[in-house]
């Protein structure tokens, strides 16, 4: 895709992030996140850069005015000590509903995998997925991903 580029986001894409993860929370799940809270959230993770790291599309302007963000990721870890390395998961992904099929997140997917194998210590890439979310699950597997023989299990202390 020519008109866009994957980034390491920065500060100032923050509110874009929280922007999207509210939209993604109401989309999906059919949830309004407190706001302050879900900012809070995002600015954790630049804060504290060992918890993850967001990523951001960005489209070339075509005025040559600002480049919108128009989609996001973020990457946390999971110490394994049975390969003595880390997994990156990838989590709350959004793409722009105006961007949506046109190859956004495989070009979000294929940075990541390209920051993955450059570093000695990443030994493969997880996601989660809804159940019921057909189309990411399509997306996911022709991009090479399968099923884990995993169940996730949870306790959430927020809901």
């Amino acid at each position: 895709m020519n008109d866009l580029r994957v980034r390491t986001a920065t500060l100032a894409d923050m509110e874009r992030i929280a922007a999207f993860q509210q939209a993604m929370a109401l989309e999906t799940e059919g949830k309004r996140l407190d706001a302050t809270t879900l900012r809070q959230g995002v600015a954790g993770v630049f804060e504290a850069p060992e918890k993850g790291l967001y990523l951001v599309a960005v489209a070339d302007a075509a005025d040559g005015g600002t480049a919108p963000v128009v989609a996001s990721l973020l990457i946390t870890y999971e110490w394994s000590d049975w390969r003595n390395a880390t997994f990156w998961w990838i989590q709350s992904v959004y793409v722009d509903a105006g961007w949506r099929r046109r190859g956004v997140y495989r070009a979000m997917y294929d940075h990541v995998l390209s920051l993955a194998r450059t570093r000695g210590d990443v030994c493969g890439i997880r996601l989660y997925v809804e159940r019921t979310n057909a189309v990411a699950q399509k997306t996911y597997d022709s991009l090479g991903m399968h099923k884990s023989h995993y169940d996730l299990y949870e306790m959430d202390f927020t809901s």
